[in-house]
């Protein structure tokens, strides 16, 4: 009696071992960002709870940027295709008429550098900003969207703006990034515009993006518009969900457990910032919860498995 109460207990304590050993580790989150004016390149910081973010690689950068006369890699972007490689876009120049795109199996090790002269056949246009990415499962392609001003092609909101920028998003489209659907105009509210990300949530997109207004008083917040179609008709922008009377760009939102965080530059705070919400509606500032590594600017959080992040850990 004694000998088989011994092997069911041996047995039950293998069986509970090889449940644990082989259950999937959960993922953890990566942070895609640059410092200072974007010369260096690309830094990757990762966190387990979205709170707390620490450097990899002891903040140094992972890829240096090659394209554009400029040679910046600013607001870079990245997020896992369906072909399981990383693919990133980034700002490569103030004045540019394109942007920058490369790809990677790890994380570590990267593809040519590719200029993608996305507004290249006009050349009244004066920058492509913060280009994002978003997958289509449905229709398998990814689309590229960003910030442009072209010189007197919008009047609402022409001078609203420092300089004379007057923003709208465009966007393209494509397979392989190597061939591209022609740019087409992708959000239109009759104000500047920058920084949009959009995501598919409960069943529709949402557009987090930075109304650009300076004059006559300054906004410089974040709003959303949705839609049921990713390249169209996406609605007026409702009112602001960041911290009032601050000014912040660069938003980048994951949803963490049952919360949605939404992160955004306070770049004249010199310091990261957060909301949060459960719901897309109701938003609280947290931005004194989340601890980012100094110098932080403009990035996007995206998921990794964990064997991701332990070849990362050991640069």
């Amino acid at each position: 009696m004694k000998r088989r109460f011994t092997i069911l207990f041996v047995v039950a304590t293998l069986a509970i071992f090889l449940c644990f050993s082989f259950q999937k580790k959960p993922d953890v989150y990566l942070f895609s960002y640059f410092k200072d004016k974007g010369k260096d390149g690309l830094h990757l910081a990762y966190s387990y709870d979205g709170y707390i973010w620490k450097a990899l690689k002891n903040d140094s950068s992972f890829v240096k940027p090659q394209v554009s006369k400029d040679k910046l890699m600013r607001d870079p972007c990245i997020i896992q295709g369906a072909d399981g490689k990383f693919h990133m876009v980034w700002t490569v120049s103030w004045t540019a008429r394109g942007i920058g795109y490369a790809s990677s199996e790890d994380l570590i090790h990267w593809s040519e550098q590719q200029y993608i002269g996305v507004m290249e056949d006009d050349t009244a246009v004066r920058n492509c900003w913060a280009p994002e990415i978003i997958y289509d499962s449905k229709e398998e392609f990814y689309m590229i969207y960003w910030a442009s001003t072209i010189p007197g092609r919008f009047s609402e909101g022409d001078s609203s703006s420092e300089s004379g920028y007057n923003h709208r998003i465009y966007y393209t489209t494509t397979k392989d990034f190597k061939e591209f659907s022609d740019t087409k105009l992708l959000y239109d509210q009759g104000f500047s515009v920058i920084d949009a990300v959009i995501k598919f949530y409960d069943n529709q997109y949402y557009m987090f993006l930075k109304d650009e207004t300076r004059f006559p008083k300054p906004e410089k917040n974040l709003r959303i518009a949705t839609s049921a179609y990713l390249t169209n008709s996406y609605s007026k922008a409702g009112e602001s969900i960041s911290p009032k009377d601050i000014w912040v760009e660069g938003p980048t939102i994951e949803k963490i457990g049952n919360k949605y965080i939404l992160y955004f530059d306070m770049y004249r705070n010199h310091k990261m910032g957060a909301v949060q919400s459960i719901d897309l509606k109701t938003w609280t500032d947290v931005s004194e919860k989340i601890s980012f590594p100094n110098g932080v600017r403009h990035g996007t959080i995206f998921r990794v498995p964990q064997k991701v992040l332990d070849n990362l850990l050991k640069l």
